[in-house]
């Protein structure tokens, strides 16, 4: 894959795909004021609709390849597009909130793990070892660096806490289309890959699992398990990459400036 395969952006239209963010965010907030025990993965996604209709956004899930729900909820052995509906979320388990938005056509698209009541240590460290993995993806998402720097920096980073990355599931370039390139590989070698330059927007979203990360898909068609039933976490950002730093527009308070 060449640059030429990227579609840059500009600031103004990071400006518009950041709107979708920054509501992915607040959603996610108050998520995490009602994803309790007891309350169903139906009932969380009615709550999403009703947060995207009073801040006039549009579920770009819904429909895309004909997915038939507006977000995923991904519940335990569950790592990607597990479908909400009448499941009760019960103590120790955990929950993946995926959400993508558009705002005048523009894309956004993030991702968030839950703990419901008294979990496991293994899922404590599980939770930690996600978010940690993202994070260190995104450092690694600079200007002047390459795409195999991200993927290194999320195996290894899932390797100190004892967790895999489910390799074929990866981010991707976002903005007018949900999909674009570059792809985001979960795993990769230094210095390897396509560069990293300013006007890049896309989605760093690993999965990890306390297992072997080999995945099977459900026959609901849509559901991603994990084949040895461990459960999984994940945590989704878009990113954005400038000169001098890098954008999490699904945070607005975070940015990474670095000394070129």
């Amino acid at each position: 894959m060449e640059n030429d395969d990227v579609k840059l952006k500009t600031s103004l239209e990071v400006a518009r795909i950041s709107i979708s963010c920054k509501i992915i965010e607040s959603i996610f907030i108050d998520l995490g004021k009602i994803i309790i025990q007891g309350i169903s993965t139906g009932e969380i996604e009615d709550f999403c609709i009703k947060s995207m209709n009073k801040k006039q956004a549009h579920s770009s899930a819904f429909g895309y390849n004909g997915f038939p729900s507006t977000i995923c909820t991904s519940v335990n052995t569950v790592a990607v597009h597990g479908l909400p509906g009448n499941y009760k979320l019960k103590d120790g388990d955990i929950i993946t909130v995926d959400i993508i938005l558009n705002v005048d056509g523009w894309h956004g698209d993030g991702a968030y793990t839950y703990l419901i009541g008294n979990v496991s240590n293994d899922l404590q460290r599980l939770y930690k070892a996600a978010k940690e993995a993202t994070n260190a993806g995104i450092k690694a998402a600079r200007a002047g660096q390459r795409i195999g720097d991200i993927g290194f920096a999320i195996s290894a980073s899932a390797a100190r806490w004892g967790c895999s990355v489910i390799e074929e599931l990866a981010g991707h370039g976002i903005g007018l289309d949900v999909h674009e390139d570059p792809v985001i590989l979960s795993i990769g070698e230094l210095n390897v890959g396509l560069p990293i330059v300013p006007g890049m927007v896309f989605t760093i979203e690993p999965v990890l699992t306390l297992g072997s990360g080999q995945i099977t898909t459900l026959d609901d068609t849509w559901s991603i398990v994990t084949s040895d039933g461990q459960y999984t976490a994940q945590f989704e950002h878009t990113i954005a990459i400038f000169g001098k730093r890098t954008e999490v527009l699904t945070s607005p308070n975070l940015s990474y400036n670095f000394v070129i």
